[in-house]
């Protein structure tokens, strides 16, 4: 998906894992998406660098669609379909 079909997205939560370093964000995430129902989309925000290699693998890796991300200021936004 490009940026702006990323950013038209309806999100069904959101994990702000900035700050945390890894595997902070990636914990985060599999707590969160482990709560949510299939097909329903989680856009976890990250300032960890790895975590835009790590999350993409675990989400394939599981079976989930990942939908990409976007960088911002200091920041990542990763998008994750359960």
């Amino acid at each position: 998906m490009n940026t702006e079909e990323l950013k038209k997205l309806k999100l069904d939560k959101v994990v702000d894992a900035r700050g945390t370093a890894c595997p902070g964000p990636l914990m985060a995430t599999k707590k969160a998406i482990g709560e949510m129902k299939p097909g329903e989309i989680i856009e976890v925000l990250s300032s960890d660098p790895g975590t835009k290699r790590d999350i993409p693998k675990w989400a394939v890796k599981k079976g989930f669609e990942y939908l990409g991300d976007i960088l911002e200021d200091g920041y990542f936004r990763l998008y994750i379909k359960k």
